[in-house]
């Protein structure tokens, strides 16, 4: 087993733990309903009450509760839990979720200085940049997590290509046999040094996460300081024209209310323009950091049933019934799993970190959602009984089939868009149940494009169940596992790790010189 029903309260209101914006101290909290929205509530004995829109939808954020898994946590925690989420992160063992993908920071150093960045050399005053034998230390650390060996990498930073031994830092990745190695990248170094792209496809990466607001340039300005648009389209095109491999884009824009968020249709159909080498968009609306008052966050405040509404009144392809949950899809790695005998990745985050919707894109570019012609909720609600008979049973390798029959059960025959019938999905997901056939999956990711949405907490909206759940985390050179919120968002365990194993700015210009910072 490697997911279990959530203990989470569900319903509104309901308590919970968060902490203060100005001291930092864990305190109680309370998420109510307030002119349609769920709005969390805290009060500091000190620092008075915050209070702040956790979604902008109590019916949607009610709606995404249905669906909450829970994870196992790890069986080789680092640290033992003394003082309470978040400050014992390691991960600890009342962490209940195993890593899912980890970051990696390779460096602070960045080659642009973007207003809404949360890791930058000049302003932190200091340059945290591991050598490649620390590199290598934490990528096998997350290798060795168990029950479930740390199956994806994403190098960031500041910006990871940057960094001296960048190559070589991929290539251990895929020594190690992480499953899927990526970049967090703006881009500019795949756009400006020609063949850049195909040395990181020579070493191994296979999947670009690139910085993407928009295709206005004024959005770029503003977020980024610069123009930027320009250097992302070559960035693109340079992976569109790799040699002996192939390479994957995932565009990240960072949504900001009234800066950007009504770009994000065009994001998407630009997405599904390019989908030859585009696989899916992922937004994050952006997290505050430093302080900022409760009018000013009220303006520029955009949760995940904000990008829902602005996507569907902008594309039209879908309404907020398309959307689910990270976890939703839980219930199939835990029948792979359970069929198995091995411990499979389940995505098990908190209810309310992410929404996604797949897409399923038609040769003419005309997306359907898979949520249109399959019942997927239904379906998912029979793979989680299916994998919990199968558990106790001597043979269970017929649980695939019975898995086969109730996909064909649940789909939605006269549904179906053009180029997709029963059988053909059919063939196509047993790619999901094996790991061997490797052209069979590549055929089933690039028939479909995931966009969703992932909604990282800073000080305001911090809800502690969230960071027990956290299944993206930051390893770090002493080889402790934090989770995303508890690393940017909360306790300053970003500046602890940073100044314990970094330089001074001043010592590193000495000895390198200003460029490259």
């Amino acid at each position: 087993m490697i997911i279990k029903e959530s203990t989470l309260a569900k319903g509104l209101p309901k308590k919970t733990t968060s902490l203060c914006p100005e001291c930092g101290k864990i305190i109680d909290a309370k998420i109510i309903e307030e002119n349609s929205a769920a709005v969390i509530v805290k009060k500091c004995p000190e620092h008075g009450e915050t209070k702040d829109v956790y979604w902008s939808s109590a019916k949607m954020f009610l709606r995404a509760e249905q669906w909450a898994y829970d994870g196992v946590g790890v069986e080789n925690p680092k640290l033992c839990a003394e003082k309470g989420c978040p400050f014992d992160c390691g991960l600890c063992d009342i962490h209940q979720s195993h890593t899912s993908l980890a970051n990696l920071d390779l460096t602070n150093r960045c080659n642009l200085r973007c207003p809404i960045c949360f890791a930058n050399a000049n302003s932190a005053g200091y340059v945290y940049e591991p050598s490649l034998d620390q590199v290598k230390f934490m990528l096998k650390t997350l290798r060795e997590e168990r029950p479930v060996p740390t199956p994806a990498v994403q190098f960031a930073g500041g910006e990871p290509t940057i960094y001296p031994h960048f190559f070589e830092a991929i290539k251990e990745a895929r020594r190690l046999k992480f499953s899927q190695v990526q970049v967090a990248t703006n881009g500019i170094k795949m756009a400006e040094e020609p063949g850049f792209t195909q040395k990181m496809v020579d070493a191994g990466m296979h999947t670009v996460y690139l910085q993407f607001d928009g295709l206005r340039e004024e959005n770029y300005v503003a977020a980024r300081g610069r123009k930027l648009l320009d250097i992302k389209l070559k960035a693109i095109e340079s992976c569109r024209h790799v040699q002996n491999g192939k390479i994957s884009v995932v565009l990240v824009p960072t949504i900001v209310k009234g800066l950007n968020n009504d770009q994000v249709g065009e994001i998407v159909k630009f997405a599904i323009k390019n989908r030859d080498v585009i696989l899916a968009v992922n937004f994050q609306p952006v997290a505050f950091t430093g302080r900022i008052d409760q009018e000013s966050r009220a303006k520029q405040r955009y949760t995940l049933p904000d990008l829902v509404k602005d996507l569907g009144e902008q594309t039209g392809y879908t309404t907020e019934d398309d959307w689910y949950n990270v976890p939703f899809v839980s219930p199939i790695s835990e029948l792979i799993s359970v069929v198995s005998g091995k411990p499979k990745v389940a995505f098990t985050p908190h209810p309310h970190c992410g929404l996604a919707t797949y897409f399923f894109i038609d040769e003419k570019g005309v997306p359907t959602p898979i949520t249109r012609f399959i019942d997927v909720q239904g379906l998912m609600k029979e793979v989680y009984k299916l994998s919990k008979d199968t558990e106790g049973s001597l043979v269970k390798f017929f649980a695939i089939g019975k898995a086969y029959s109730i996909i064909k059960r649940h789909m939605i025959k006269e549904k179906m868009p053009k180029g997709m019938s029963p059988t053909k999905f059919v063939s196509l997901l047993r790619s999901v149940f094996s790991s061997t056939d490797k052209k069979a999956l590549s055929d089933f990711s690039w028939s479909m494009m995931m966009i969703g949405g992932m909604h990282f907490q800073d000080s305001y909206n911090y809800d502690i169940e969230r960071v027990k759940r956290c299944v993206i985390h930051y390893v770090v050179p002493d080889g402790r596992i934090i989770p995303f919120c508890a690393y940017n968002g909360g306790p300053t365990y970003r500046t602890e790790v940073e100044k314990k194993f970094s330089m001074p700015l001043a010592e590193w210009k000495a000895k390198h010189g200003a460029e490259g910072l």
